[in-house]
């Protein structure tokens, strides 16, 4: 019955939708892109390509980068290149989207998911320094871990990279959803042999698609330029020598990127005033709990996530994002647990049950920079009316 009174409500006359995070784009990006187009530079490569890495270098404090038509390109490549081939085993972030996965499985390697610490949402290194403790002692320990930064929140790096350097693991981190984040006054994604990046069309900062893969070491970095561009070898004609990708960044993109870069901070602050103003509109009601920001960084709020206890709300997540649908506002519950998913069934997993009660309980609200305060008001409303109604979900 819900849904037959909602097939109702599309045809009426709703207030604009509201998204949960949409591009924010401005002149600047407009007079970059125009320059690509002047200069007809619209071919992958080219001088914005060139730009948009040297910046986004000196923003997050890294010597190379490598500019990617994906964050999920970034990490395949990274995989290649610390060495991870069929038959390999990947510790990777249980609580994250399946792009952190997949390239693992790209390989013919197998991925063993960890869980998260509550505190954070992040892998919990403790469960992690008792498993691999196990599996060194066994003599099988994993090839990398994919760290994953969530929702614009470091995961706790030095004590995950301790281990990994302890016990031989090569650190590939995630940190597609960490542009601007900061651990400890350092970027995360700058910390292990590789991070990627993601500038996806709901990033914080956007290309519209695209990634950026980044490295302190010159030969590897050296070394994804060239597996992204084809492989190809220096020669007046098209030589190869082993496979490659087509895995690099056009120049309109780039000079988008670059736009963005410069307005980057701004982009923080206005999600973070999200965030703020949900806490101070929601945070009294009875069993409506935020993401947590840790102790070690700052957390941009890329999306403001928070947990709904039905016990103490009288409704639990499912009949808030409900209401928000019915209301012509997109929420999202959070990630879906990897050891969750169909696709990775069978997949060892470490822990389990910190992410299966986040996904139970956690939705992602509306989050994106360029959110009206009628927007926000919006949004504030259609909960505080879940709340005061009881409504429960209908499954």
């Amino acid at each position: 019955m819900r849904y037959a009174i909602h097939e109702v409500r599309m045809t009426d006359h709703l207030p604009p939708r509201i998204y949960l995070s949409t591009p924010h784009l401005g002149e600047l990006e407009r007079r970059l892109v125009g320059d690509a187009f002047a200069t007809n530079w619209v071919a992958p490569l080219g001088p914005h390509v060139d730009g948009f890495e040297a910046e986004f270098a000196d923003v997050v404090g890294t010597p190379h980068a490598v500019a990617l038509s994906s964050g999920t390109a970034a990490l395949h490549l990274g995989l290649i290149l610390v060495g991870v081939g069929p038959g390999d085993e990947v510790l990777v972030s249980d609580l994250t989207f399946s792009a952190s996965v997949n390239p693992i499985v790209y390989l013919g390697a197998r991925p063993i998911l960890v869980d998260s610490e509550p505190g954070s949402w992040t892998l919990d290194p403790d469960l992690l320094g008792r498993f691999l403790a196990r599996r060194a002692a066994a003599g099988r320990v994993p090839k990398a871990l994919i760290l994953v930064h969530l929702y614009g929140q470091s995961a706790d790096i030095d004590p995950i990279l301790d281990l990994c350097e302890r016990y031989g693991v090569a650190l590939i981190e995630d940190a597609a959803e960490a542009v601007g984040t900061t651990y400890r006054d350092q970027s995360p994604g700058t910390f292990g042999t590789i991070g990627a990046y993601s500038f996806n069309g709901n990033k914080i900062i956007t290309t519209s698609g695209g990634g950026m893969l980044v490295s302190p070491d010159r030969r590897l970095a050296e070394r994804a330029r060239k597996l992204a561009t084809q492989a190809r070898e220096e020669a007046p004609h098209y030589e190869h020598t082993e496979i490659g990708y087509n895995y690099r960044m056009s120049n309109v993109l780039a000079a988008i990127g670059r736009g963005q870069l410069r307005v980057l901070d701004d982009r923080i602050a206005r999600r973070r005033a999200n965030f703020a103003y949900y806490e101070s509109t929601l945070g009294e009601l009875p069993g409506i709990g935020f993401m947590p920001e840790a102790p070690w960084g700052r957390h941009t709020r890329w999306l403001t996530c928070i947990t709904v206890d039905p016990a103490a709300f009288g409704a639990d997540r499912e009949a808030v994002r409900l209401a928000l649908e019915d209301r012509n506002i997109e929420a999202r519950p959070v990630w879906k647990p990897m050891h969750l998913q169909p696709v990775f069934q069978g997949a060892e997993c470490v822990g389990g049950s910190v992410g299966e009660e986040l996904f139970e309980r956690g939705l992602c609200l509306p989050s994106g920079s360029n959110l009206t305060r009628d927007d926000l008001e919006r949004v504030v409303e259609a909960v505080q009316e879940v709340a005061f109604s009881g409504v429960a979900a209908v499954r």
